[in-house]
Protein backbone atom coordinates (compact mmCIF):
# COMPACT_ATOMS: atom_id res chain seq x y z
CA UNK A 1 0.00 0.00 0.00
CA UNK A 2 1.36 3.11 -1.31
CA UNK A 3 0.92 6.14 1.42
CA UNK A 4 -0.99 9.46 -0.63
CA UNK A 5 1.55 12.23 -0.48
CA UNK A 6 0.89 14.96 1.80
CA UNK A 7 1.84 18.28 2.96
CA UNK A 8 3.38 16.93 6.62
CA UNK A 9 2.11 19.74 9.94
CA UNK A 10 3.79 20.30 13.00
CA UNK A 11 0.81 19.99 15.66
CA UNK A 12 2.34 20.67 19.07
CA UNK A 13 5.16 18.37 18.30
CA UNK A 14 3.47 16.16 16.92
CA UNK A 15 3.81 15.34 13.31
CA UNK A 16 0.85 14.66 10.90
CA UNK A 17 1.22 13.78 7.48
CA UNK A 18 4.12 14.15 5.12
CA UNK A 19 6.31 10.14 5.63
CA UNK A 20 5.18 10.40 9.60
CA UNK A 21 3.04 7.56 11.23
CA UNK A 22 -1.12 7.72 11.39
CA UNK A 23 -1.86 9.76 14.16
CA UNK A 24 -4.70 9.02 16.70
CA UNK A 25 -6.62 11.90 18.25
CA UNK A 26 -9.59 12.00 20.01
CA UNK A 27 -11.87 14.82 21.47
CA UNK A 28 -13.51 15.67 25.32
CA UNK A 29 -16.91 15.33 26.25
CA UNK A 30 -16.61 17.44 29.32
CA UNK A 31 -17.57 21.20 29.77
CA UNK A 32 -14.25 22.87 28.89
CA UNK A 33 -15.10 25.58 31.99
CA UNK A 34 -15.01 22.87 34.55
CA UNK A 35 -11.26 22.65 34.94
CA UNK A 36 -10.84 19.31 36.96
CA UNK A 37 -12.95 17.28 35.13
CA UNK A 38 -11.34 18.12 31.32
CA UNK A 39 -7.98 17.86 32.75
CA UNK A 40 -8.98 14.08 34.31
CA UNK A 41 -10.43 13.23 31.08
CA UNK A 42 -7.73 14.09 28.95
CA UNK A 43 -5.12 12.65 31.11
CA UNK A 44 -7.33 9.43 30.59
CA UNK A 45 -7.55 10.16 26.92
CA UNK A 46 -3.61 10.30 26.68
CA UNK A 47 -2.85 7.14 28.61
CA UNK A 48 -4.97 5.26 26.34
CA UNK A 49 -2.42 6.60 23.72
CA UNK A 50 -4.30 9.48 22.03
CA UNK A 51 -1.89 11.54 20.37
CA UNK A 52 -4.11 14.67 19.80
CA UNK A 53 -7.01 16.07 22.53
CA UNK A 54 -9.57 18.17 21.03
CA UNK A 55 -11.81 20.30 23.55
CA UNK A 56 -14.79 22.65 23.21
CA UNK A 57 -13.97 25.96 23.11
CA UNK A 58 -17.71 27.73 22.87
CA UNK A 59 -17.83 29.84 25.71
CA UNK A 60 -16.05 33.27 27.31
CA UNK A 61 -15.48 30.41 30.50
CA UNK A 62 -14.62 27.45 28.05
CA UNK A 63 -11.45 29.66 26.63
CA UNK A 64 -10.68 30.92 29.58
CA UNK A 65 -10.08 27.38 31.12
CA UNK A 66 -8.22 26.50 28.04
CA UNK A 67 -4.84 27.97 29.67
CA UNK A 68 -5.18 26.69 32.97
CA UNK A 69 -5.85 23.13 31.39
CA UNK A 70 -2.55 22.89 29.78
CA UNK A 71 -0.60 24.22 32.87
CA UNK A 72 -2.22 21.40 34.76
CA UNK A 73 -1.96 18.73 32.36
CA UNK A 74 2.25 20.32 31.89
CA UNK A 75 2.42 20.05 35.89
CA UNK A 76 1.17 16.15 35.53
CA UNK A 77 4.18 15.91 33.14
CA UNK A 78 1.48 15.25 30.20
CA UNK A 79 2.49 16.65 27.43
CA UNK A 80 -0.61 15.97 24.97
CA UNK A 81 -1.51 18.70 22.27
CA UNK A 82 -4.23 20.32 22.90
CA UNK A 83 -6.49 21.35 20.20
CA UNK A 84 -9.90 23.98 20.24
CA UNK A 85 -13.21 23.43 18.63
CA UNK A 86 -14.27 26.51 17.51
CA UNK A 87 -17.67 27.31 16.02
CA UNK A 88 -20.05 30.41 15.43
CA UNK A 89 -17.73 32.20 17.94
CA UNK A 90 -14.15 31.51 17.78
CA UNK A 91 -12.87 34.98 15.64
CA UNK A 92 -14.26 36.40 19.16
CA UNK A 93 -12.63 34.33 21.43
CA UNK A 94 -9.68 33.70 20.31
CA UNK A 95 -8.87 38.06 20.12
CA UNK A 96 -10.71 38.24 23.53
CA UNK A 97 -8.65 35.84 25.10
CA UNK A 98 -4.88 35.90 24.01
CA UNK A 99 -3.62 33.25 26.44
CA UNK A 100 -6.28 30.65 24.77
CA UNK A 101 -5.40 30.97 21.58
CA UNK A 102 -1.17 30.79 22.68
CA UNK A 103 -1.91 27.75 24.74
CA UNK A 104 -3.80 25.61 22.40
CA UNK A 105 -1.92 23.65 19.87
CA UNK A 106 -4.30 23.61 16.66
CA UNK A 107 -7.51 25.63 16.15
CA UNK A 108 -10.55 23.38 14.49
CA UNK A 109 -12.38 25.88 11.98
CA UNK A 110 -15.60 24.68 10.46
CA UNK A 111 -16.35 26.66 7.19
CA UNK A 112 -19.91 25.61 6.90
CA UNK A 113 -20.55 28.28 10.61
CA UNK A 114 -17.98 30.87 10.97
CA UNK A 115 -19.34 33.25 8.36
CA UNK A 116 -22.62 32.30 8.82
CA UNK A 117 -25.08 34.67 7.65
CA UNK A 118 -22.28 37.10 6.12
CA UNK A 119 -21.44 37.55 2.56
CA UNK A 120 -18.12 38.03 2.99
CA UNK A 121 -15.05 35.85 5.08
CA UNK A 122 -14.14 37.98 7.88
CA UNK A 123 -14.37 36.05 10.32
CA UNK A 124 -12.86 33.17 9.28
CA UNK A 125 -9.64 35.95 8.66
CA UNK A 126 -9.39 36.80 11.90
CA UNK A 127 -9.58 33.26 12.83
CA UNK A 128 -6.35 32.68 10.82
CA UNK A 129 -4.51 35.66 11.35
CA UNK A 130 -4.98 34.48 14.64
CA UNK A 131 -3.24 30.89 13.70
CA UNK A 132 -0.58 33.57 11.86
CA UNK A 133 0.11 35.40 14.88
CA UNK A 134 0.27 32.91 17.29
CA UNK A 135 2.49 30.14 14.95
CA UNK A 136 -0.73 27.73 14.83
CA UNK A 137 -1.68 24.89 12.68
CA UNK A 138 -5.32 24.80 11.80
CA UNK A 139 -7.77 21.87 10.74
CA UNK A 140 -10.75 23.48 8.47
CA UNK A 141 -13.34 20.76 8.73
CA UNK A 142 -15.93 20.77 6.91
CA UNK A 143 -19.09 18.31 8.15
CA UNK A 144 -21.89 17.86 5.54
CA UNK A 145 -24.67 18.51 8.73
CA UNK A 146 -23.10 22.45 8.91
CA UNK A 147 -22.26 22.74 5.20
CA UNK A 148 -21.93 26.06 4.09
CA UNK A 149 -25.32 26.52 2.29
CA UNK A 150 -24.58 29.76 0.36
CA UNK A 151 -21.73 27.68 -1.44
CA UNK A 152 -24.47 24.43 -1.44
CA UNK A 153 -27.20 26.75 -2.94
CA UNK A 154 -24.75 28.45 -5.55
CA UNK A 155 -23.58 24.64 -6.59
CA UNK A 156 -26.87 23.45 -6.72
CA UNK A 157 -28.51 26.69 -8.79
CA UNK A 158 -25.49 25.52 -11.20
CA UNK A 159 -26.12 22.36 -11.57
CA UNK A 160 -30.20 22.89 -12.40
CA UNK A 161 -28.98 24.44 -15.24
CA UNK A 162 -26.70 21.87 -17.00
CA UNK A 163 -28.24 19.88 -19.82
CA UNK A 164 -28.11 16.76 -17.86
CA UNK A 165 -27.99 17.44 -13.88
CA UNK A 166 -26.90 15.40 -11.48
CA UNK A 167 -28.77 14.32 -8.42
CA UNK A 168 -28.77 16.26 -5.48
CA UNK A 169 -26.88 14.10 -3.19
CA UNK A 170 -23.84 14.11 -5.82
CA UNK A 171 -23.58 17.58 -5.55
CA UNK A 172 -23.65 17.91 -2.03
CA UNK A 173 -20.60 15.60 -2.01
CA UNK A 174 -18.96 17.62 -4.19
CA UNK A 175 -20.06 20.68 -2.44
CA UNK A 176 -18.53 19.27 0.94
CA UNK A 177 -14.60 18.83 -0.98
CA UNK A 178 -15.03 22.35 -3.08
CA UNK A 179 -16.07 23.80 0.60
CA UNK A 180 -12.90 22.12 2.32
CA UNK A 181 -10.49 22.85 -0.70
CA UNK A 182 -11.89 26.87 -1.05
CA UNK A 183 -11.39 27.22 2.52
CA UNK A 184 -7.67 26.00 2.75
CA UNK A 185 -6.98 28.20 -0.21
CA UNK A 186 -8.81 31.12 1.16
CA UNK A 187 -6.31 30.30 4.29
CA UNK A 188 -3.72 30.35 2.05
CA UNK A 189 -4.20 33.61 0.64
CA UNK A 190 -4.29 35.04 3.89
CA UNK A 191 -1.06 34.39 4.69
CA UNK A 192 -1.22 30.77 6.51
CA UNK A 193 1.33 28.26 5.03
CA UNK A 194 0.14 25.11 3.42
CA UNK A 195 2.32 23.18 6.35
CA UNK A 196 0.13 24.77 8.46
CA UNK A 197 -3.38 23.48 7.24
CA UNK A 198 -5.02 19.95 7.86
CA UNK A 199 -8.46 19.38 6.06
CA UNK A 200 -11.34 17.23 6.94
CA UNK A 201 -14.58 17.00 5.58
CA UNK A 202 -16.88 14.47 7.45
CA UNK A 203 -20.10 12.49 6.57
CA UNK A 204 -21.81 10.17 8.56
CA UNK A 205 -22.66 7.24 5.72
CA UNK A 206 -19.89 4.67 4.86
CA UNK A 207 -19.86 4.91 1.22
CA UNK A 208 -20.42 8.70 1.33
CA UNK A 209 -17.62 9.14 3.20
CA UNK A 210 -14.97 7.21 1.17
CA UNK A 211 -16.43 9.06 -1.94
CA UNK A 212 -15.47 12.49 -0.04
CA UNK A 213 -12.12 11.67 0.71
CA UNK A 214 -11.44 9.74 -2.77
CA UNK A 215 -12.65 13.27 -4.50
CA UNK A 216 -10.36 15.28 -1.84
CA UNK A 217 -7.68 13.33 -2.18
CA UNK A 218 -7.18 13.13 -5.51
CA UNK A 219 -7.64 16.84 -5.50
CA UNK A 220 -4.99 18.47 -3.09
CA UNK A 221 -1.79 18.01 -0.99
CA UNK A 222 -3.28 19.06 2.48
CA UNK A 223 -2.45 16.76 5.26
CA UNK A 224 -5.74 14.84 6.06
CA UNK A 225 -7.89 14.38 8.89
CA UNK A 226 -10.61 11.20 8.79
CA UNK A 227 -13.67 10.22 11.14
CA UNK A 228 -17.21 9.29 10.60
CA UNK A 229 -18.58 11.57 11.76
CA UNK A 230 -21.24 10.73 14.14
CA UNK A 231 -20.54 7.09 13.59
CA UNK A 232 -23.07 5.90 16.72
CA UNK A 233 -23.49 3.61 19.45
CA UNK A 234 -22.20 0.43 20.75
CA UNK A 235 -21.36 -2.04 18.25
CA UNK A 236 -22.97 0.16 15.07
CA UNK A 237 -20.05 3.16 15.70
CA UNK A 238 -17.16 0.44 15.72
CA UNK A 239 -18.06 -1.59 12.70
CA UNK A 240 -19.18 1.80 10.88
CA UNK A 241 -15.93 3.57 11.70
CA UNK A 242 -13.96 0.78 10.94
CA UNK A 243 -15.75 -0.35 7.48
CA UNK A 244 -14.90 3.69 6.43
CA UNK A 245 -11.55 3.93 8.10
CA UNK A 246 -9.98 0.89 6.54
CA UNK A 247 -11.00 1.24 2.83
CA UNK A 248 -9.39 4.72 3.03
CA UNK A 249 -6.55 4.14 4.98
CA UNK A 250 -6.01 0.88 3.12
CA UNK A 251 -5.93 3.21 -0.27
CA UNK A 252 -3.18 5.63 1.80
CA UNK A 253 -5.86 8.35 2.28
CA UNK A 254 -5.40 10.01 5.69
CA UNK A 255 -3.16 11.16 8.21
CA UNK A 256 -4.58 11.49 11.36
CA UNK A 257 -7.76 9.55 12.23
CA UNK A 258 -10.71 9.98 15.39
CA UNK A 259 -13.15 7.62 15.95
CA UNK A 260 -16.43 9.56 17.22
CA UNK A 261 -18.21 6.88 19.05
CA UNK A 262 -20.91 7.92 20.95
CA UNK A 263 -20.32 6.35 24.74
CA UNK A 264 -23.03 4.83 26.83
CA UNK A 265 -24.19 7.28 30.07
CA UNK A 266 -21.03 7.34 32.17
CA UNK A 267 -19.39 5.15 29.67
CA UNK A 268 -15.41 5.41 28.76
CA UNK A 269 -14.74 7.83 26.74
CA UNK A 270 -11.21 6.33 26.08
CA UNK A 271 -13.07 3.20 23.93
CA UNK A 272 -12.53 5.90 20.82
CA UNK A 273 -8.76 5.81 21.48
CA UNK A 274 -8.76 1.95 21.35
CA UNK A 275 -10.69 1.12 18.17
CA UNK A 276 -8.56 3.88 16.93
CA UNK A 277 -5.19 2.26 17.41
CA UNK A 278 -7.11 -1.33 16.52
CA UNK A 279 -8.07 -0.33 13.20
CA UNK A 280 -4.42 0.93 12.33
CA UNK A 281 -3.41 -2.27 14.17
CA UNK A 282 -5.10 -4.48 12.26
CA UNK A 283 -4.12 -2.78 9.01
CA UNK A 284 -0.25 -3.18 10.31
CA UNK A 285 -0.06 0.37 9.84
CA UNK A 286 1.42 1.02 13.13
CA UNK A 287 1.76 -0.79 16.13
CA UNK A 288 0.31 0.12 19.71
CA UNK A 289 0.06 -2.82 22.06
CA UNK A 290 0.67 -6.21 22.29
CA UNK A 291 -2.03 -7.92 20.44
CA UNK A 292 -4.15 -11.24 21.95
CA UNK A 293 -5.31 -14.08 19.39
CA UNK A 294 -8.16 -15.93 20.88
CA UNK A 295 -10.72 -17.98 19.39
CA UNK A 296 -14.04 -17.74 19.37
CA UNK A 297 -14.87 -20.64 21.17
CA UNK A 298 -17.62 -23.63 20.12
CA UNK A 299 -19.16 -26.49 21.35
CA UNK A 300 -15.41 -28.02 22.23
CA UNK A 301 -15.53 -25.36 24.55
CA UNK A 302 -18.18 -25.58 26.98
CA UNK A 303 -16.05 -23.88 30.19
CA UNK A 304 -15.73 -20.27 29.53
CA UNK A 305 -12.12 -20.00 31.62
CA UNK A 306 -10.26 -19.60 28.08
CA UNK A 307 -13.00 -16.15 27.54
CA UNK A 308 -11.60 -14.85 31.12
CA UNK A 309 -7.95 -16.09 30.68
CA UNK A 310 -8.03 -14.18 27.02
CA UNK A 311 -9.52 -10.75 28.82
CA UNK A 312 -7.09 -10.95 31.39
CA UNK A 313 -4.11 -11.55 29.57
CA UNK A 314 -5.23 -8.57 27.24
CA UNK A 315 -6.43 -6.05 30.04
CA UNK A 316 -2.96 -6.80 31.60
CA UNK A 317 -0.94 -5.98 28.05
CA UNK A 318 -2.98 -2.73 28.04
CA UNK A 319 -2.15 -1.63 31.75
CA UNK A 320 1.33 -2.85 31.03
CA UNK A 321 2.39 -1.26 28.24
CA UNK A 322 3.04 2.40 30.01
CA UNK A 323 4.90 0.59 31.66
CA UNK A 324 6.87 -1.44 28.90
CA UNK A 325 7.07 1.24 26.09
CA UNK A 326 10.15 3.14 27.46
CA UNK A 327 11.52 0.27 28.76
CA UNK A 328 11.27 -2.74 26.47
CA UNK A 329 12.30 -1.94 22.62
CA UNK A 330 9.29 -3.25 19.98
CA UNK A 331 7.06 -4.73 22.74
CA UNK A 332 4.11 -3.16 21.03
CA UNK A 333 4.50 -5.83 18.16
CA UNK A 334 4.67 -8.68 20.21
CA UNK A 335 1.91 -11.35 19.01
CA UNK A 336 0.11 -13.49 22.14
CA UNK A 337 -2.29 -16.62 21.58
CA UNK A 338 -4.95 -17.85 24.11
CA UNK A 339 -7.19 -20.63 22.57
CA UNK A 340 -9.67 -22.78 24.18
CA UNK A 341 -8.70 -26.48 22.74
CA UNK A 342 -6.78 -28.86 20.27
CA UNK A 343 -7.71 -28.23 16.93
CA UNK A 344 -6.59 -24.88 16.46
CA UNK A 345 -5.07 -24.08 19.68
CA UNK A 346 -1.30 -25.65 19.05
CA UNK A 347 -1.17 -24.29 15.61
CA UNK A 348 -2.07 -20.51 16.71
CA UNK A 349 0.10 -20.79 19.35
CA UNK A 350 3.40 -21.63 17.35
CA UNK A 351 2.73 -18.48 14.75
CA UNK A 352 2.56 -16.47 18.04
CA UNK A 353 5.65 -15.05 20.22
CA UNK A 354 4.37 -16.59 22.88
CA UNK A 355 0.90 -19.20 23.24
CA UNK A 356 -1.30 -21.06 25.27
CA UNK A 357 -3.73 -23.89 24.43
CA UNK A 358 -6.15 -24.66 27.06
CA UNK A 359 -7.98 -27.76 27.42
CA UNK A 360 -11.54 -27.76 25.69
CA UNK A 361 -14.49 -29.97 26.71
CA UNK A 362 -12.86 -33.65 27.43
CA UNK A 363 -9.64 -32.95 26.58
CA UNK A 364 -6.96 -33.40 28.93
CA UNK A 365 -6.43 -30.85 31.26
CA UNK A 366 -3.10 -29.77 30.48
CA UNK A 367 -2.29 -26.41 28.93
CA UNK A 368 1.11 -26.43 26.81
CA UNK A 369 2.78 -23.11 26.27
CA UNK A 370 4.80 -22.37 23.02
CA UNK A 371 7.59 -19.80 22.96
CA UNK A 372 8.88 -18.49 19.61
CA UNK A 373 6.86 -21.34 17.86
CA UNK A 374 8.47 -24.62 20.37
CA UNK A 375 6.80 -26.21 22.62
CA UNK A 376 8.31 -24.78 26.23
CA UNK A 377 6.84 -26.33 28.97
CA UNK A 378 3.03 -27.63 29.97
CA UNK A 379 1.08 -26.09 32.59
CA UNK A 380 -1.39 -27.69 34.77
CA UNK A 381 -3.73 -27.07 38.11
CA UNK A 382 -5.18 -23.84 39.44
CA UNK A 383 -2.72 -21.44 38.99
CA UNK A 384 -2.49 -21.12 35.04
CA UNK A 385 -3.31 -18.01 34.21
CA UNK A 386 -0.84 -16.59 37.23
CA UNK A 387 2.08 -18.63 35.43
CA UNK A 388 1.28 -17.87 32.26
CA UNK A 389 1.66 -14.42 33.27
CA UNK A 390 4.41 -15.11 34.82
CA UNK A 391 5.96 -16.05 31.60
CA UNK A 392 4.94 -13.62 29.62
CA UNK A 393 7.13 -11.17 31.91
CA UNK A 394 10.26 -13.42 31.70
CA UNK A 395 9.97 -13.15 27.90
CA UNK A 396 9.40 -9.24 27.69
CA UNK A 397 12.29 -8.78 29.90
CA UNK A 398 14.53 -11.59 27.62
CA UNK A 399 12.87 -10.41 24.19
CA UNK A 400 12.34 -6.71 24.13
CA UNK A 401 15.45 -5.44 25.95
CA UNK A 402 16.28 -1.94 26.09
CA UNK A 403 19.54 -2.25 24.44
CA UNK A 404 19.44 -3.62 20.74
CA UNK A 405 22.65 -5.27 21.47
CA UNK A 406 20.83 -7.32 24.64
CA UNK A 407 17.64 -8.53 22.22
CA UNK A 408 20.30 -10.04 20.06
CA UNK A 409 22.80 -11.40 23.09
Amino acid sequence: MKRRTSVAVNVGGVHVGGNHPIVVQSMTNTDTADVLATVNQVMDLARAGSELVRVTVNTDAAAAAVPKIVDTLDKFGVRVPVVGDFHYNGHLLLKKYPACARALAKYRINPGNVNIGKKHDDNFRTMIEAAIEYDKPVRIGVNWGSLDQALLTRMMDENSKLPEPLDAKHVTMRAIVVSAIESGRAAERHGLQRDRIILSAKVSGVQDLIVVYRMLAAECDYALHLGLTEAGLGAKGIVATTAALSVLLQEGIGDTIRASLTPLPNGDRTEEVIVSQQILQSLELRSFTPQVTACPGCGRTTSTFFQDMADQIQTYLREQMPIWKGRHVGVEEMKVAVMGCVVNGPGESKHSNIGISLPGTFEEPVAPVYIDGRLALTLRGDRIVAEFIELLNKYVERKYAAEPEAVLA
